[in-house]
């Protein structure tokens, strides 16, 4: 493999701006003109359909676990979350990067540099994929030691967890390659590749656990049978794609300066990320300390309040390639409305979505659990959390927002001390008292800590805008 040379493709092509006739893609998305709303709002669609797919996966993870597995199956898979996210999530942060400077390439028809980030993102994202796939594997148990795992259920998460890492270089590949897609519009090549492989899940999930009586190794196996099915069409994807960039095995190369800019912006989220999951394994070990039922009704809660968080969270997602799409093309006036549209988008969402869930709870619930206790402890977290979601819609969004423009590292102290600190602090002290020791008191702490850090990020957002406006 070579390393900062040009491909064969590149020879005699100038290495500034290249004003590229994209016209024959019809995945790809202009992101700086025409109606922003409606183009943010079906860019975004696939991508809110691709999480709500994933989410309804998992989903049936937990419900084939719990209706033909072992006891407390739900309890040994959804204690694995934050962990999972705590190992994961640094390297991530580098396809966030990656996102925000492809659409920033497409912005500024600088298709050579989109092409040199092609290339060194699905680099990163396979090497990055090997190193969790080992540290998951080897230090799975450890970890969940750590946290406080029951010992009626931790032997059962071990099983889970490291058959999970196997699979990790596969959804590497597929998260790295769908944030390059996405970065130009397209968001619905990435939504068909989840739909077909999830459907593969599913039926593995049935084979696996009710015919050959896995349990959740066998819900493990199933999930990276079908994320290794996604990443290999993704990387078909890549290779037939002819639009703003292509992707030839032959031409593979390495960019260190491409690389250092990813890092630069994907790093910081990736730490943010990380410290999340941080906080997020302490509250797991706070919510298992609470017994087994308490654990099955987080676990089923917080299936169900993902289906709010993906709708918003997609938009989220969709809103950072239009603002970084638009910095590059110098579109400034363009931004504050794509920031506008998203919220505007996020707020709806979280009402709508969030008001299903809540009128339908109780058949909702009774999917994943059956014990009176589990199902009083779900309740208690589902209408504190549903209730109040938008705000994490909008903490992300200004985020998001604030990276697209080009600072990275400021959003990620505020988020650490607005959403890790305030947690942090509230389980060492608050959910210590007597009275406050349940699963609403650590709830609670979520919304708190949403308010103060969208509060914080939004002024630094507006200070950002105005130094760019001004200086243009």
């Amino acid at each position: 493999m070579c390393y900062n040379k040009k491909p064969k493709g590149f020879k005699g092509m100038d290495e500034e701006i290249i004003n590229k006739d994209n016209k024959n893609n019809k995945n790809e998305v202009d992101m700086t003109s025409g109606n922003l709303l409606k183009k943010l709002f079906f860019v975004s669609l696939p991508l809110i359909f691709s999480g709500i797919l994933q989410l309804l996966y998992n989903a049936a993870d937990l419900i084939v676990c719990g209706m033909f597995g072992s006891d407390h199956a739900i309890a040994a898979i959804s204690s694995t979350n934050a962990l999972i996210n705590l190992i994961i999530n640094l390297f991530l942060g580098l396809s966030v990067g990656a996102n925000v400077l492809m659409a920033k390439c497409k912005g500024e028809k600088n298709s050579i540099k989109g092409q040199r980030v092609a290339y060194t993102s699905m680099i990163l994202a396979v090497v990055s994929g090997i190193i969790i796939s080992l540290f998951g594997f080897f230090m799975s148990k450890f970890f969940l030691k750590l946290m406080g795992t029951p010992l009626d259920v931790i032997d059962l998460s071990a099983a889970y967890l490291k058959i999970y890492f196997l699979g990790v270089p596969f959804s590497m590949i597929f998260n790295f390659g769908s944030s390059l897609l996405r970065a130009v519009g397209d968001t619905k090549r990435p939504f068909y590749f989840l739909a077909f492989s999830g459907l593969f899940n599913v039926i593995l999930n049935l084979f696996f656990v009710i015919v050959c009586k896995l349990d959740v190794k066998g819900v493990a196996l199933a999930t990276i049978i079908s994320q290794g099915i996604s990443s290999l069409l993704i990387i078909i994807c890549l290779l037939k794609n002819k639009g703003f960039f292509h992707f030839k095995l032959k031409e593979l190369h390495f960019y260190y300066k491409e690389a250092k800019e990813i890092i630069k912006i994907g790093l910081p989220a990736g730490i943010q990320g990380t410290i999340f999951s941080l906080s997020n394994v302490l509250i797991q070990s706070s919510i298992n300390s609470l017994g087994t039922n308490v654990m099955d009704g987080n676990g089923a809660s917080s299936s169900l309040e993902g289906f709010v968080y993906v709708a918003m969270n997609s938009v989220a997602t969709s809103c950072v390639a239009f603002v970084s799409a638009n910095f590059g093309a110098k579109n400034i006036v363009n931004i504050k409305k794509v920031i506008g549209y998203a919220c505007l988008i996020i707020v709806l969402m979280n009402l709508f979505v969030g008001a299903f869930i809540i009128s339908f709870q109780d058949q909702l619930l009774s999917l994943y659990i059956s014990h009176i206790e589990a199902l009083d402890a779900a309740k208690s977290r589902l209408i504190i959390i549903i209730v109040t979601y938008f705000l994490c819609g909008l903490m992300d969004t200004f985020a998001y927002s604030i990276r697209g423009l080009g600072h990275s590292i400021t959003p990620t102290i505020v988020s650490l001390l607005g959403i890790c600190g305030i947690r942090i602090l509230w389980i060492y002290t608050i959910f210590n008292i007597e009275k406050f020791h349940n699963l609403s008191c650590i709830a609670i702490s979520y919304p708190i800590s949403w308010i103060i850090t969208a509060i914080i990020q939004l002024i630094i957002l507006k200070t950002v805008y105005k130094k760019i406006k001004y200086s243009k």
